[in-house]
């Protein structure tokens, strides 16, 4: 049983009995004896199925059990076992040893119609060798017999699917579902990428400003007075920053400012968009040294980024002049104020998206934009940087003598009106303005508004001599006082009655002298001639804030005006505008406006010069000639008011005067001492006004010495030889 069922095995298209050699020679043999035996005696006998089945079962032994399908297998999922197993034989499915290679096999085969052909070898009792297979033959119908089964026809081996349908739907959908991917990917990539990205591109954006190198300003020899530097700021997100006392406490001794002003700087804060802030300012304008010992400490959330400081050479030379700049380096005074759009340019900026957190870094490929920053152009002044310092020197020093409050002084280049020094007292250091006063910073020059005194008595000769109401030659008596109103003005010297010249009246100011000629002139005429010397508003010089100065309008004038306008009283006016008054009275009777700024320089180098002064005749070169004639005698007469203004070895033609500060219109403790003059008078070069705010003392003993000594520098600083005449 072991080894027939061990040899048999099952073909998609029916079985097969494998028998061994022995067992298949003896019952082949035997029945083939037996058949020939038969057929030759031609005796009834069984079908071949039976006699071979017979014989089969002699030869196993009677053993083998008809199952109930006859010669079929018990079992039934062979036939599909074996088509898995490739259609190999029982034996080599199921590893069992094969039969020696002496053995031959029989081979049984049910056809498709259910014929059975043996092998030709088992029906003609041949032997292994002859293994052809026998063609099909018609079998006679099987007399039925009572008690047995039919024969049913094999059931055919289940249909398999076929693979390769399965396969190709499978590919099919893969493509499938690639091409959906992928035309989402591309839809994404080229058509709604601009709207996913701009969504959130708000909240990637950097912003880094590029500033822009804001324009020097030079003196009229290229000097520079103020110029900005590369710098560093340093600043703190205050997201980023770890252990901020620790933080504070090493950058407290790099950038100079207290631990407690840099945690407060550094801590979180909420801006008024609601966001958190991530950038504050902790220190501006340091030193690219220092900030590169800042970074090589690597601290969180600090860092540092370009920056521009502003420097003054000179501290305070040209301070009241020049004004200063924030830290933004916006002009906030002086010219910096005045010319800031000029000088400042157009910052720049870039735009830039980045991660967030420790990926804070520009992302490659983001969105970026670029500003370029345009440089500020710069301004070449005309004030000459020697004179402007001893300038100062010589009305500081003589500030500090007569225990001044306030003092001016200004020198004016004839005949260009061109401003060589512009000094006040106070001054400040403008390279760190944050320790002086408001006081200190203004410019004296321009809003130290006086009651001009004696110096205003220029206006009055010289208007009278343009109208003719007087001549050169003019002499009249003069009396002590005089009343107009219902006030009397006296003079300080006494004339007792005595005729006296112009150079006379002017050189001992003689107060009766110079109303008696306003008379002769007219209220509306001295208004026209005071209008016309540039007073009641500004010069236009270009420093912010100027101070127009106020006329009094002959409508409104009382009694006593008729007194105090000629001398100077009930009169408002700069130290610049009654310096413009004896500059034209200098080049020959030309108002020329006065000009502080003499060029603007571009980034590229490129000069402008300032739009061209404004002019306009007030007298004529003889009346004015005749006037420097009369005010020369201030400096010459014998006990003159003015002998102290005089300069060795020149002709100095001025005026001193005495007259009160006004703020806000009121009269202020104390008295404004002036002197104003031009050298060589014969041929004027500089006119040079002085004055001082002190409590007490006039012009000749104040403002006098002051102008000697700063006339007496100019003249030799610009090699003017000496008149050479008295």
């Amino acid at each position: 049983m072991g080894g027939i069922s061990g040899a048999r095995s099952y073909t998609p298209r029916g079985r097969t009995v494998r028998e061994s050699h022995d067992e298949r020679t003896g019952t082949a043999r035997g029945t083939g004896r037996d058949d020939r035996a038969s057929r030759q005696s031609g005796l009834p006998g069984r079908s071949e199925r039976e006699e071979r089945t017979a014989a089969a079962r002699r030869t196993t032994g009677g053993d083998q059990r008809r199952d109930p399908r006859g010669t079929r297998s018990a079992d039934p999922f062979r036939p599909a076992l074996q088509v898995l197993d490739g259609g190999r034989t029982g034996a080599g499915r199921t590893g069992r040893r094969a039969a020696p290679a002496t053995r031959a096999t029989v081979i049984r085969t049910v056809d498709p119609s259910g014929t059975r052909a043996g092998s030709r070898g088992a029906a003609r009792g041949g032997g292994a060798q002859d293994d052809e297979p026998t063609p099909p033959r018609r079998r006679s119908p099987r007399p039925a017999t009572a008690g047995r089964r039919p024969v049913r026809k094999p059931r055919r081996p289940p249909l398999l699917a076929d693979p390769r349908r399965r396969l190709r739907l499978g590919t099919v959908l893969t493509l499938t579902l690639f091409a959906v991917i992928g035309i989402r990917l591309v839809a994404l990539q080229a058509v709604e990428a601009p709207a996913y990205a701009g969504g959130g591109v708000a909240d990637r954006l950097s912003t880094v400003e590029l500033p822009a190198a804001r324009g020097a300003i030079y003196d009229r020899d290229g000097n520079p007075l103020a110029h900005s530097v590369e710098a560093r700021y340093v600043f703190a997100d205050p997201t980023r920053v770890k252990d901020i006392p620790a933080t504070a406490k090493a950058l407290s001794p790099l950038l100079g400012i207290p631990v407690s002003d840099l945690a407060e700087r550094m801590a979180p804060r909420v801006r008024e968009d609601g966001r958190e802030s991530e950038f504050e300012y902790l220190a501006r304008g340091v030193e690219i040294d220092t900030a590169r010992k800042i970074l090589e400490l690597k601290l969180h959330g600090i860092g540092a980024h370009r920056d521009e400081r502003r420097e003054v050479p000179g501290d305070d030379l040209a301070a009241n002049l020049i004004g200063f700049t924030s830290q933004d380096m916006v002009g906030l005074e002086g010219l910096e104020a005045r010319y800031d759009d000029l000088l400042a340019g157009e910052d720049g900026k870039r735009v830039f998206e980045t991660g967030a957190g420790d990926l804070s870094a520009p992302i490659p490929g983001g969105y970026s934009e670029t500003t370029e920053a345009k440089p500020g152009s710069s301004l070449a002044l005309t004030v000459d940087r020697d004179l402007q310092y001893r300038y100062q020197e010589i009305l500081s020093d003589r500030m500090a003598k007569v225990n001044g409050s306030t003092g001016a002084a200004v020198v004016i280049e004839i005949p260009s009106g061109e401003i060589l020094a512009q000094a006040s007292h106070p001054t400040y250091n403008a390279a760190d303005p944050d320790k002086s006063k408001p006081t200190d910073r203004e410019d004296a020059a321009t809003s130290f508004v006086v009651d001009p005194g004696s110096v205003h008595k220029a206006i009055t000769f010289g208007a009278a001599l343009q109208e003719g109401v007087i001549t050169p030659d003019t002499t009249f008596p003069v009396e002590n006082s005089i009343l107009k109103g219902d006030t009397w003005f006296s003079d300080t010297h006494k004339a007792n009655g005595r005729t006296m010249s112009l150079p006379e009246m002017m050189a001992y100011s003689s107060n009766v002298g110079t109303i008696k000629i306003a008379d002769q002139l007219g209220k509306e005429k001295l208004y026209e001639y005071q209008q016309r010397f540039g007073l009641g508003k500004p010069t236009g010089v270009g420093m912010p804030g100027e101070a127009p100065g106020q006329l009094l309008p002959p409508s409104e004038w009382s009694g006593s005006s008729a007194g105090s306008v000629p001398i100077g009283h009930s009169v408002d006016a700069t130290p610049l505008q009654m310096a413009a008054v004896y500059a034209a009275i200098a080049n020959n009777g030309t108002w020329v406006q006065p000009r502080l700024v003499k060029e603007t320089i571009d980034p590229n180098g490129k000069r402008t010069p300032t739009k061209p002064p404004v002019t306009r005749s007030v007298l004529s070169p003889e009346n004015a000639k005749a006037l420097r004639a009369i005010l020369e005698a201030v400096t010459t007469e014998e006990g003159a008011t003015g002998v102290t203004a005089a300069v060795p070895g020149y002709r100095v033609a001025g005026k001193t005067g005495t007259g009160w500060r006004l703020v806000d219109g009121k009269k202020q403790p104390g008295e404004v001492a002036s002197f104003i003059g031009m050298a060589p008078a014969e041929n004027p070069r500089y006119v040079i006004a002085v004055f001082a705010h002190t409590p007490g003392g006039g012009g000749g003993a104040i403002a006098g010495p002051a102008f000697r000594d700063m006339m007496g520098f100019t003249l030799r600083h610009y090699k003017v030889p000496p008149t050479g005449e008295k």
